[in-house]
């Protein structure tokens, strides 16, 4: 029996998450469909109003509902210690496992000029800008060591000497070529409290 063109569609456009097959994505589809459609009208209207609705932190870009995510609009914390990371999961990630206390760019990626991520998609424009302002006195790079994650930590540090601003990236217990987001906690706070200059 051919599945309908409706459920085919259905099936390609699960196939957008990451780490999703075809056969993962058909699974999903057949479980949505078969008893669960409350949910699957629950995720949809969920989906469509978090699209919607959610953007870009200004200062940090981050994901946020507002102008200015909580951790930026939050005075208590320390502007002067700046902390880089990949994506918003890894800003969530050091939140959650560590005591840091300071702000956050928020890269969105790495650098990797043969997928056209150069320094603009990154917002390294913002992070210049920060930088320049004087108030930035020591930037934290919590990026992956990856063969792009150690470019683009050559890059910002490149760009935080120009300030004069101290430069130290997380130290012991993350393996390179890892991802921060995989790591457990434990190790990840003792990577962190145990930075070095870059």
């Amino acid at each position: 029996m051919a599945q309908s063109a409706l459920l085919d569609a259905l099936v390609e456009a699960l196939r957008c998450l990451p780490g999703v097959g075809p056969k993962s994505a058909q699974r999903m589809a057949y479980y949505l469909l078969e008893r669960h459609r409350d949910d699957a009208l629950r995720l949809s209207d969920t989906l469509k109003v978090a699209v919607e609705r959610i953007g870009h932190c200004e200062r940090c870009r981050t994901l946020s509902e507002t102008g200015l995510c909580s951790v930026c609009d939050d005075t208590r914390r320390d502007a002067g210690l700046l902390c880089v990371v990949e994506s918003p999961s890894h800003l969530q990630v050091m939140e959650q496992a560590t005591h840091f206390k300071g702000v956050y760019h928020v890269l969105m990626g790495r650098l990797s000029p043969l997928d056209g991520i150069g320094p603009e998609e990154l917002g390294l424009d913002l992070l210049e800008q920060r930088l320049a302002q004087g108030e930035v006195r020591e930037l934290i790079m919590a990026i992956s060591p990856t063969v792009e994650g150690e470019v683009t930590a050559h890059y910002l540090g490149e760009m935080a000497h120009a300030h004069g601003v101290r430069v130290t990236r997380l130290a012991q217990g993350v393996p390179m070529g890892g991802e921060l987001e995989y790591l457990d906690s434990g190790t990840l706070t003792h990577a962190f409290e145990s930075r070095r200059e870059y």
